[in-house]
């Protein structure tokens, strides 16, 4: 886990006593002190590391979660840093949403006065491009963070358009009609298509494979 911009370290700190391992990285050399003694008094100090530097400059290649409670502007410096993290790292954050990426799950903290708001966003896959169908059907998806447009045609058909998203490497397309769900691996997405609101049952199993 990691906090940035980690403040008094409480964010680290919680998901060090919960059994994760956490680094906070601060710019106040004061508060990283400060949070070191925290979480020495909580019997946590190896497992909640800190940090002083630049939340900027800070390599969080690492991380599988991301615990933020940072203002617009900042979050839209760290945005494509954060979309270029490994697809299913979850990034909780409070009260302020990443601009123009839509959380995946929003709630609000019952009996809570200030800052209650808690948003979930989990780094998609990236799959814009055009797959392919054994049969010949094929798929160009754009992708906007985990929302995707595009089209599908058959075979000497003409085009439908789609639309789905993505959980991490978990897809979904539809064009109204037939649903896909699948999960990406490597350049192939194995799936399930099925008639949408249908039954639900074995389906047709189908891959799609990365053209361009």
């Amino acid at each position: 886990v990691v906090d940035l911009g980690c403040g008094d370290g409480r964010n680290v700190i919680a998901a060090a006593k919960l059994g994760a391992r956490g680094l906070g990285v601060e710019y106040n050399p004061d508060m990283v002190a400060l949070s070191k003694r925290i979480a020495a008094k909580e019997g946590v100090a190896e497992r909640a590391q800190f940090v002083q530097g630049d939340m900027y400059e800070a390599d969080f290649s690492k991380a599988t979660a991301l615990a933020l409670f940072l203002l617009p502007s900042n979050l839209t410096t760290l945005r494509d840093k954060i979309f270029n993290l490994p697809a299913g790292t979850r990034v909780v954050l409070n009260t302020f949403s990443i601009p123009d990426w839509t959380p995946d799950e929003q709630t609000t903290v019952e009996n809570c006065t200030q800052w209650c708001t808690v948003m979930l966003n989990i780094v998609p896959a990236k799959i814009a491009g055009t797959w392919r169908t054994a049969d010949g059907t094929e798929f160009t998806l754009t992708q906007q963070f985990q929302m995707l447009t595009g089209s599908t045609r058959a075979a000497n058909g003409q085009p439908t358009s789609v639309t789905g998203r993505l959980r991490g490497n978990d897809v979904m397309l539809s064009n109204g009609k037939q649903e896909f769900n699948g999960r990406l691996k490597g350049n192939v997405i194995e799936g399930t298509q099925r008639p949408t609101g249908g039954a639900t049952g074995a389906g047709q199993q189908i891959t799609l494979t990365r053209v361009k």
